[in-house]
């Protein structure tokens, strides 16, 4: 077996996978069936989508990841971003019938309106160019908020850096000769979210949401030294030859030591663990109150308990009587 095909279980990612597996491995002679269809069946993995924990973000439930995206919520970037466009998202919401329309849902009607575009239906009226490049470029920050502007490699750790490890130990096991691994080929059929979580942990995403039929390709290489290196690219584009990526603090052609050292701080070394949420400021503040009052409780009821023994502990019926009289006579 020289190639593997995991695809996650939409029809349009094994469509695409079939697809591109019959344009990669047209049959020769012997495997031609039928001499009037150039195929050949190539089996295509994939796991139920309740199951998929490798190549659907993002990844949750992740409780760490959702305070993650609160606090990202209140940064200046994004706080100020929604207030520059609150009137633009009030108009859309008005013409789409959408009650919320947030940095966070536009790019569901962008993508609406682009599928009706390529496929050469009329927009409404109220959709110009205008409005379309903003939506876009909306949609592109609604793309970053998921991986990025706040904590980018702690959600990384938690996100892309998921799939990025099971990379790195499938080039690692490519290169450790001891392993017998004879695979040439593997690919992944999966989303835009995928290939942006995956460029936000490599730190070579660039802002801008993957096209369609887009493919980040990592190619192992045995030097003439015997040393393992990786070489990156991005194929974003059917008519031009793939983008070559840089991982940054290495060349293009980087040593795959190297290229694993750089990609270290964004594998989770335990990731349901780190997906615990975190105490916060509000958590201690809560629970330093909690002890206090519990412990102003706790010296209220001592005190109760002592003033009751020492009335308990008079003797029945004593009273005292003044002398006062007796002294006087």
């Amino acid at each position: 077996r020289q190639i593997f095909i995991r695809s996650t279980d939409f029809d349009r990612t094994l469509m695409s996978a079939e697809a591109n597996l019959a344009g990669l491995y047209p049959p020769d002679s012997q495997e031609q069936f039928n001499p009037n269809i150039s195929w050949q069946p190539i089996p295509v993995h994939t796991v139920p989508e309740a199951g998929e924990r490798l190549l659907k973000f993002p990844l949750t439930p992740c409780p760490r990841y959702e305070q993650l995206q609160n606090e990202t919520r209140d940064s200046a970037e994004y706080t100020n971003k929604t207030r520059d466009n609150l009137q633009f998202l009030q108009m859309v919401a008005n013409e789409t019938g959408i009650r919320d329309v947030s940095l966070e849902s536009v790019w569901s009607v962008y993508d609406t309106l682009f599928c009706e575009q390529a496929h050469k239906m009329k927009l409404p009226l109220w959709v110009t160019e205008d409005v379309m490049a903003r939506l876009k470029q909306l949609k592109d920050f609604s793309f970053e908020f998921l991986f990025g502007i706040h904590h980018r490699i702690e959600k990384a750790r938690l996100q892309g850096g998921v799939l990025l490890d099971h990379i790195r130990k499938n080039l690692t096991k490519a290169a450790n000769s001891s392993t017998h691994q004879h695979l040439k080929l593997l690919a992944y059929s999966a989303h835009d979210t995928t290939l942006v979580a995956l460029q936000m942990a490599l730190d070579v995403y660039n802002g801008i949401q993957a096209p369609y039929a887009s493919c980040h390709i990592f190619e192992l290489y045995q030097e003439d030294d015997g040393n393992f290196s990786v070489e990156m690219f991005f194929r974003n584009e059917s008519g031009k030859e793939p983008l070559p990526l840089t991982l940054p603090g290495c060349q293009q052609t980087c040593p795959l030591q190297r290229f694993l050292q750089l990609t270290d701080p964004v594998i989770a070394q335990d990731w349901e663990q780190e997906c615990q949420a975190a105490s916060t400021a509000h958590d201690t503040e809560l629970f330093v109150a909690l002890a206090v009052c519990g412990s102003i409780l706790f010296l209220l009821i001592i005190l109760l308990l002592t003033v009751l023994l020492r009335i308990q502990s008079q003797p029945p019926g004593y009273r005292h009587v003044s002398n006062e009289g007796e002294e006087q006579a």
